[in-house]
């Protein structure tokens, strides 16, 4: 198969019947063999009903209902383990994501030998409200990650298959799936300005600030668990040496003060004292949390346990 389009869908039963018509057209057209693959997150609407009708007509729209809403990562993460497309492809339901960039998007992953392609939205039809923190959160993300894109978050992606196998999506960090990829050793990451098409049914379900600090938190996380989430004791390891050997000095410098003066002098009279006390604690409890980090490291296998209600056209 040429092609999987993987679509996180919530609420978004207006748009779908136009979006899918839209994609079965490039398809045709291209003469790509596809699969279209709707991920309905928990929706409160009509989406996986008119999932269900979309479906008699046309065989390649397949499905995904989760019991309830996880989010956008989750049905990614979903989507991508049922994807059988040589290249895989991510957009959004509300159709601000134009299908006719899907061609391209495909020949730089098997012509220009990318792992994966993220679309920029250099000219965005939206609220001042998602721009100005989008524009900072990239830029910042871009600087921790060294991973020259514009655009971590647009929903318009390309991967080659063996790049969403290998990979997990889990929380919030569909935002870091490129951070996510290169932590992975997928390296060939690229970019293409894609069209942004302003809304044309519904609203937005995520922006403000509060989805910027979630972002700035996921960028921590994931650079963090990059760096280390195999070898968490090369973190936290050292720090409790290093404050463990601070404690182990001071406690040398009392003794020795001792000695020179035993009558007088009183450890327990001296800041000293305390700060070589809790530097001791400190240390010992970081080496442990780096041995017990390492008994984790390992994923859970319930970490992406999602209750799956239904599917479409895909085998359980």
């Amino acid at each position: 198969m040429d092609i999987s389009i993987v679509i996180p869908v919530y609420n978004e039963d207006e748009s779908l019947p136009e979006l899918c018509s839209w994609i079965q057209r490039v398809m045709e057209k291209a003469g790509f063999t596809y699969e279209v693959i709707l991920v309905d997150d928990g929706s409160t609407d009509n989406s996986w009903e008119v999932a269900l009708e979309l479906r008699k007509n046309n065989p390649h729209i397949k499905g995904i209902k989760f019991q309830r809403n996880y989010g956008k990562a989750a049905a990614l993460n979903e989507g991508f383990k049922a994807a059988r497309g040589e290249v895989v492809i991510t957009m959004d339901a509300d159709m601000q994501d134009s299908p006719d960039e899907i061609p391209e998007l495909r020949r730089m992953i098997l012509e220009d030998r990318y792992d994966l392609v993220s679309g920029w939205k250099k000219v965005r039809h939206d609220p001042v409200s998602k721009t100005l923190p989008s524009k900072f959160f990239n830029w910042t993300t871009a600087k921790v990650s060294k991973i020259n894109l514009h655009d971590f978050n647009c929903g318009l992606k390309a991967y080659r298959n063996k790049v969403v196998k290998g990979i997990e999506v889990y929380g919030e960090m569909h935002r870091y799936i490129p951070v996510i990829a290169k932590w992975s050793g997928f390296k060939r990451i690229g970019e293409k300005v894609v069209e942004h098409r302003a809304r044309k049914y519904g609203h937005t379900k995520f922006g403000g600030l509060g989805r910027g600090l979630k972002g700035l938190l996921d960028l921590a996380s994931i650079t963090f668990v990059g760096k280390y989430g195999k070898r968490p004791m090369h973190f936290f390891g050292p720090w409790g040496v290093i404050i463990g050997l601070i404690g182990a000095g001071e406690v040398i410098s009392l003794i020795i003060q001792k000695l020179k003066n035993m009558s007088s002098f009183t450890l327990t009279n001296k800041p000293s004292f305390y700060i070589a006390l809790a530097c001791w604690v400190v240390g010992t409890q970081l080496f442990l949390t780096g041995f017990v980090a390492e008994l984790l490291s390992r994923n859970s296998p319930q970490r992406n346990a999602y209750l799956i209600e239904q599917k479409l056209g895909l085998e359980s």
